[in-house]
């Protein structure tokens, strides 16, 4: 059984999210014990959106069951996706033909291959879901959906500051307004070579928190 790692590394100097990590014990000034620390968000790199995050009073990581976030996924293959390509019911029904019911949705553009995601290319050059693709996946109740691209067009915005209204993040809207979890902005995706795979993405246990990072993996048959 191979077993593949999804997790973006967190890193300092994103050109996104800030990332601090200091040292309270050292073994370089002598300290007995060597005790990392770590401040980032938790929607940055690799994370898992709670419907709280985009619902007032919506739930939380706290009432996010682990089945909906362990189980088999469909692979959703669009390795041949184009820079700025919006990804419609046409394009995505074919690719998704394999897809059951009740699975987690698995992405895989291997858009990280195409742009490196240190970068501004990778999110304002990258493919995006229309919300017709949106509501097409909800329809299939999908617990969750795992993407290795920055899904929403107005995600690019972000880098200017702009804030655009809900309804146009569509997938934020459309799915996680209606409880599907949103896993996002994995990478390596490339490695999973299957129509179906069996994927774990496990949030940090954060109590009341409206999404929180995560180590994602795929493996290459059912457990």
């Amino acid at each position: 059984m191979q077993i593949y790692d999804l997790s973006m590394p967190i890193s300092q100097g994103h050109l996104r999210w800030p990332v601090s990590r200091d040292k309270r014990g050292d073994f370089s000034r002598g300290d007995l014990f060597e005790v990392s620390s770590l401040a980032t968000s938790c929607h940055g790199f690799t994370h898992i959106d709670a419907p709280r995050h985009m619902v007032p009073g919506g739930p939380t990581l706290s009432d996010l069951t682990l089945d909906r976030v362990v189980g088999p996924a469909a692979v959703i293959d669009l390795e041949d996706i184009s820079p700025n390509e919006a990804i419609d019911v046409s394009r995505l029904s074919r690719a998704a033909a394999h897809l059951s019911d009740g699975e987690i949705v698995l992405f895989r553009t291997c858009w990280d291959e195409q742009r490196d995601w240190h970068t501004e290319a990778f999110w304002r050059d990258a493919p995006w879901l229309t919300a017709e693709s949106c509501e097409w996946l909800l329809a299939r109740q999908p617990t969750a959906v795992a993407f290795d691209f920055p899904q929403d067009w107005t995600i690019r915005r972000l880098l200017d500051g702009e804030v655009r209204p809900i309804e146009e993040h569509v997938s934020h809207h459309i799915l996680l307004r209606n409880n599907v979890t949103l896993i996002e902005y994995l990478v390596g995706v490339k490695q999973v070579k299957t129509p179906k795979t069996f994927l774990c993405a496990l949030p940090l246990n954060l109590p009341q928190a409206d999404g929180a990072p995560a180590r994602v993996i795929a493996m290459d048959q059912a457990v």
